[in-house]
């Protein structure tokens, strides 16, 4: 039976194997790095798995914000049968980003796709590739992510299917099944 199979969650998941691949391949031992060489990695991973491109406003539609750095897209994605989703704020901002999430939890999102909140993460969230990402680069993206400067920055939705979508939005057609 066919799977409808979404473009972005592929190309999301493509940057991903990367970052899996860098990271069974390049060892990096948490316990001997400075926080100045852990936030360096966790830079390098989030800038390797692409995580800007559905993190900051601008990026789709060609004029990507430098002051708002991961702060949360201007763009939805509609996926069938699961509504529209827009790529949240993932900076250290407490009112409307991840800045009350630990660390910890950060890591657990990453690795399970389950929010401090109990919700799941969207499918377009590569979470079951970045399941297989080592722990410690998964800490070093959560310490790159928190050393960040607080922005903030309201993302809207998500929106359930046929609800109106104020903003633009990438939608995934899956071609008709036969």
């Amino acid at each position: 039976m066919y799977k409808p199979a979404s473009m972005i969650a592929a190309i999301c998941r493509l940057a991903t194997a990367a970052l899996v691949a860098t990271s069974v391949s390049m060892p990096f031992p948490v316990l001997a790095q400075s926080t100045s060489s852990l936030v360096a990695r966790g830079a390098y991973l989030v800038n390797l798995g692409s995580c800007e491109h559905c993190h900051t406003p601008g990026h789709f539609l060609g004029q990507r914000d430098p002051t708002k750095k991961l702060a949360g897209s201007d763009v939805g994605f509609q996926v069938p049968m699961q509504g529209t989703v827009v790529g949240p704020n993932i900076t250290p901002s407490k009112e409307t980003g991840i800045g009350n999430w630990t660390r910890p939890e950060i890591v657990h999102a990453l690795r399970t796709g389950e929010r401090p909140d109990g919700r799941i993460l969207s499918t377009i969230m590569p979470w079951p590739e970045l399941a297989k990402v080592k722990t410690q680069d998964l800490e070093a993206i959560a310490a790159y992510l928190q050393s960040l400067p607080p922005i903030e920055n309201h993302t809207p939705g998500p929106f359930g299917e046929g609800e109106p979508i104020p903003i633009p939005t990438l939608r995934v057609v899956p071609p008709e099944i036969q």
